[in-house]
């Protein structure tokens, strides 16, 4: 498998799906509800879904894909298989915020090798595959930053769709970043928010039971970028597409930071 040439194909392929997106925010979004969550997809998400299924099928026939609205397609447990995330922050979209960005991942097996994200808002990509490190669309190698403050960490927070207000275990631990990070951002957008850890823009992320689809992407930018990413209780954690949900609750963080932002969140599980 020629990890390269994947990548300059799903480079392409989420270029052409945030021009889509771009241009389509410009206009009248049709959004309506998904799920008894109170989520939403929009126009937009479909489209763009189909836009870069049908570059990925065209290209890589023999795998398989699960996109995040039309779930598996192919056959499930192949050796390579595509995640399509084609409108991360699709809330954001439905209210005119212009935060969201298109996710692409390549796992082989188990186990995502390449990720990308797209922000078409500032037209910058950033790719990684994996033991060879993160770039942005520049080609400029991403680093992830350790920069301490007296104020605390400024960090980015993530929940899967289906935790609910009342999960005692989510409530405890945004409380607990709010009390002691400098800021938490809170963006709908998770693939954005890896996005910026692994370019040093803020401190640590930490996650409780994220989504599947847009995780690997996300999580191996960062990790190829020198971000370091355990389970909330301390232990590995592995950004594959197998697992529960539970299994998508992480820390990541600055190798120097981890220490201080576990022992954040160890009180609270």
């Amino acid at each position: 498998m020629d990890l390269d040439h994947a990548r300059a194909v799903a480079v392409e392929a989420a270029e052409a799906a945030g021009k889509l997106l771009l241009d389509g925010t410009r206009g009248t979004v049709g959004v309506r509800p998904k799920g008894g969550s109170g989520d939403v997809v929009t126009d937009l998400d479909l489209a763009s879904e189909r836009l870069l299924v049908e570059r990925i099928v065209s290209a890589y026939p023999s795998h398989s894909v699960i996109a995040e609205e039309s779930g598996l397609l192919g056959a499930s447990g192949g050796e390579w298989t595509w995640l399509v995330d084609p409108l991360d922050g699709t809330n954001n979209v439905a209210i005119g915020l212009p935060a969201y960005v298109v996710g692409l991942a390549l796992c082989h097996e188990d186990r995502p090798v390449l990720g990308v994200v797209h922000d078409p808002v500032t037209a910058q990509t950033w790719s990684a595959i994996r033991g060879c490190g993160a770039l942005a669309s520049s080609g400029t190698r991403l680093a992830a930053l350790h920069r301490p403050s007296p104020h605390g960490p400024l960090l980015a927070w993530t929940q899967g769709y289906a935790v609910t207000r009342h999960d005692a275990t989510a409530r405890g631990l945004r409380c607990a970043l709010e009390l002691e990070a400098r800021r938490v951002l809170q963006l709908w957008a998770p693939l954005l928010s890896w996005a910026m850890l692994a370019r040093g823009d803020i401190d640590g992320m930490v996650g409780y039971r994220a989504e599947a689809v847009d995780l690997p992407a996300g999580a191996l930018i960062a990790r190829e970028a020198g971000v370091e990413i355990r389970a909330l209780d301390g232990g590995p954690f592995e950004e594959g597409i197998g697992g529960t949900a539970e299994d998508r609750s992480f820390v990541a963080a600055h190798p120097e930071a981890m220490p201080g932002l576990l022992a954040l969140v160890s009180g609270q599980l």
